[in-house]
């Protein structure tokens, strides 16, 4: 099987860019780059559910204090 070289390469960016033209490049790459990482991480076993729930675990949870008026209420 013969390998792809940078002429190749080229050819075929110049043919997708004639067939989608330069509006719908940057989608195209940007759909492309989160379909790799989506499987990527499903073959690697992350799963972003999980991480957030130990990002959730790892942090303090903040002290709420009491203002120090007095609460108003109205009548």
């Amino acid at each position: 099987m013969p390998n792809i070289g940078p002429l190749e390469i080229i050819i075929v960016l110049v043919i997708v860019l004639l067939i989608f033209g330069p509006k719908r490049l940057p989608d195209l790459g940007r759909s492309l780059g989160s379909g790799m990482r989506e499987f990527k991480d499903s073959v690697t076993g992350k799963d972003k559910d999980h991480d957030q729930l130990d990002a959730a675990e790892a942090k303090p949870e903040a002290v709420r204090t009491e203002s120090s008026e007095p609460a108003r209420h109205s009548s």
